[in-house]
């Protein structure tokens, strides 16, 4: 089976930060605004704030992803980008089956989860990462579809990733 995350230094582009990093750094920030909202307005309400501004940020991500990718997005393209979120050795990623129109992998390793438990900010994982996933898809390629039915992140063995690449847009994801 075919692997990716096992090289530790893949490149993808000239110096560009990988995204463990760059996660590491946003909590580090992320973290103080979020205890002052729970404070102030509740932790329910902040975890709600916390994910619709970490979504739009998503979305925001994957068009400006999409606006630099010659020839326009596939899952090809998308693949692609991969590296950077496995980059550091930041996913351990094990294929299942990969087509055109289908990329099924199962995540062994998420040091994502490992680094928001190490900060304390495990209860919020969730949002500050694995919400991102179908969020990005959207704005990348709207053909895209996530379905993932546990992660890492909330206890599973593994996360179950499988993207889908459909002939109509869709908004539903899963």
């Amino acid at each position: 089976m075919d692997r990716i995350g096992d090289d530790k230094a893949a490149d993808t582009g000239a110096g560009e930060m990988g995204i463990l990093q760059r996660r590491k750094i946003e909590a580090e920030i992320i973290a103080p605004i979020y205890r002052t909202m729970c404070d102030e307005i509740g932790e329910a309400r902040a975890q709600d704030i916390l994910d619709r501004a970490i979504r739009q940020a998503a979305i925001e991500a994957g068009q400006g992803f999409a606006a630099k990718t010659p020839g326009g997005t596939s899952l090809q393209t998308f693949r692609e980008l991969l590296e950077l979120w496995t980059r550091e050795d930041a996913l351990r990623i094990e294929v299942i089956a990969e087509t055109e129109a289908a990329l099924h992998f199962n995540v062994q390793r998420c040091r994502y989860a490992e680094s928001y438990r190490a900060m304390g900010l495990g209860e919020i994982g969730h949002l500050l990462s694995c919400n991102r996933d179908a969020a990005f898809c959207i704005g990348y390629d709207p053909r895209l579809k996530l379905t993932r039915t546990q992660t890492i992140m909330e206890g599973a063995s593994h996360c179950d990733f499988r993207y889908e690449f459909l002939k109509e847009p869709t908004t539903d994801q899963s």
